[in-house]
Formats: C-alpha cells, sequence, structure tokens
C-alpha cells in the first residue's frame, strides 16, 4: 500500500480528480499540526495545498518517510525550508496548470487600463455621462518579469493581441513570444520604455524586494503595473509612493506581501488601482485540473518513469 498525504487549508474543500488513482494507495487528507507530524513519519508522499501556515516546515522530522512532495501551485517558495530543500526527496509542481488563465487576467487588466474600465465604473457610479478617448494595445510595449512557462504563456498571448513583448529572466536569451528576453541587470534599462511592466516571475532571493522606489522610478508616468507573480517581489510602500506621486498611472494586484489584504490596507481605497484575491488562475474546474495532473504524475512515479515538472533545489 502507498499512502498519499494531503495538506489541506481549513477553508478549502478536500482536493478532487483522483479517481483513477489505483486502489492500491490510501490518501489521507489533513489540515492540522498533529496529523501532518504523525503523517510526516508513515506516508510516502506529501501534495500540499495549503502554502499560509508555513505548518511543514514547523513539523518536518529529522527522519521522513516522504519519498516525494508535490505542490499544487507554480511556485514552491513556501517549501524551500532547509531541512527540505537540502534533501534529496524529489519536489514537483502545477505548472501548466494555470498558465492560460493567468494569461487572460493579464490581457483582461492590460485592456482595462487601455479602455479606462475603472473611469467607467467611477462615472456610471455618479450617473455621470463623460465622454474620452482611450488607447489601442496595438503595438504598446510590455515587459514581463519572469520568463518561465507562465510568463511565456503571457507572452504569446500578448504578441497575439498585437502588443511588442520583452522579458526579463537570469539569463538573456530567445523565447518565442518576446521580441527578446534580457538578463536581469538589464531591468531598469529595459523598464524604462514599457507600457506594461507585468509580473509573473517566483520569489526568490533575487526578485524578493526587486521592485523598489529606484526601480519604480525608471518607469515611464504613463505604465501600469500588474502583479500575477508573488507579493513580496513588490515593496508595498514603494508601490504606493509610486501610484501617489508617480510614475505609476495604476496597477492590477493579484498578490500582496501581507495575505489577506488587512481591511484597512491604503491600497483599497486607490482609484488607479484593480485587485483580485491571489485568484488570477483560479478558473472553474482548477481543483480537480489539479488532482488529475498528479495522478498522471503517480503513474509516472509507480512506474519508476522520470517525474513531470521537477523543481531543483
Amino acid at each position: 500500500m502507498t499512502e498519499v498525504l494531503i495538506l489541506t487549508a481549513d477553508d478549502e474543500p478536500d482536493l478532487p480528480g483522483l479517481d483513477d488513482l489505483p486502489e492500491t494507495v490510501t490518501v489521507t487528507h489533513i489540515r492540522d499540526e498533529v496529523s501532518l507530524k504523525a503523517g510526516l513519519t508513515r506516508a510516502d508522499i506529501l501534495v500540499v495545498t495549503d502554502f499560509r501556515s508555513g505548518m511543514i516546515e514547523r513539523v518536518w522530522p529529522s527522519k521522513t518517510s516522504i519519498r516525494w512532495v508535490h505542490a499544487t501551485s507554480a511556485g514552491v517558495d513556501a517549501l524551500m525550508f532547509p531541512a527540505l530543500r537540502d534533501s534529496d526527496i524529489p519536489i514537483t509542481n502545477a505548472r501548466g496548470i494555470f498558465n492560460r488563465g493567468i494569461a487572460e487576467y493579464v490581457l483582461g487588466a492590460i485592456l482595462l487600463f487601455a479602455k479606462d474600465t475603472l473611469g467607467n465604473v467611477h462615472y456610471q457610479s455618479q450617473h455621470r455621462w463623460q465622454h474620452r478617448e482611450t488607447r489601442l494595445i496595438e503595438k504598446q510595449r510590455a515587459l514581463i518579469v519572469g520568463a518561465g512557462s507562465i510568463g511565456t504563456t503571457v507572452a504569446r498571448l500578448l504578441s497575439a493581441a498585437g502588443l511588442e513583448v520583452e522579458g526579463i529572466a537570469r539569463t538573456e536569451r530567445d523565447v518565442e513570444g518576446f521580441v527578446k528576453v534580457h538578463e536581469q541587470s538589464r531591468i531598469h534599462e529595459r523598464i524604462a520604455h514599457a507600457d506594461y511592466v507585468v509580473i509573473t516571475a517566483p520569489l526568490t532571493s533575487d526578485t524578493e524586494g526587486l521592485f523598489d522606489e529606484a526601480l519604480f522610478n525608471a518607469m515611464k508616468p504613463s505604465a501600469c503595473l500588474i502583479n500575477v507573480g508573488r507579493g513580496p517581489i513588490v515593496q508595498t510602500d514603494a508601490l504606493l509612493s509610486a501610484l501617489d506621486r508617480g510614475p505609476l498611472a495604476g496597477a492590477a494586484l493579484d498578490v500582496f506581501e501581507q495575505e489577506p489584504l488587512p481591511e484597512d490596507h491604503p491600497l483599497w481605497d486607490k482609484p488607479n488601482v484593480m485587485m483580485s484575491a491571489h485568484m488570477a488562475g483560479d478558473f472553474v474546474g482548477w481543483r480537480r485540473a489539479l488532482g488529475e495532473q498528479f495522478t498522471a504524475n503517480f503513474a509516472r512515479w509507480q512506474a519508476g518513469d522520470t517525474l513531470d515538472n521537477l523543481v531543483s533545489h
């Protein structure tokens, strides 16, 4: 028998999409530290859907029975605590599941700013007829910070919509959908040309706090920021300053340094900001898709094949 331990948050349902797992597999959903601590010395596989609590690091044993950890997210920064990061336990993620949903969110955000949809909502609430001219997105410049799986899908969709798309990554390279992907050291130079700056990068030591006052000051006065990566990549105080005094014209934010965002946070009341609750990629049926992705990868694991979506650590 193989036991799959699934760590799930209190406010989330059990992971669906596991119907095709073999009968020799026992699935155990857990939501508390006591059950997790016991399971980590008994189960074979850990599937993580709860990344907010820090529970795994707190109870990770010196000797574990876990032979594979799977994250139901694209980012795995919450799993990179020393004991797991320095082990030889393979870690996989949900790369590919959220790509299209996030890309559509980004395109929608760009259209929201280009067509001044926030202005439409504002004037409608005042019962005010206010004619304006709005921008075309064709030939506008987008800079995508993060040229991985999600960033590449975003680039392809934006390119198809007529934008000129450049990227920023650790190394310079040619990637389909991008005019060019530049190394991160050139971000201040390239961001100065962008009408829309999109963050799709994972949270790493290289990206944490990357968007500081100096980087915001390098942006065009009319530029808009879209963050669908990780909240701590953006320094919130610097973002607020850029929104209040320039150069940012607006921001669409799906992730934040602190989540959930406190009810009294000043971002809520910014007229040039659109916010969502860390849900950019969550399409109808996404939980089942995650379960089915894990089930397909389990078949590879059971057969001794190389796992899909392996993460280096």
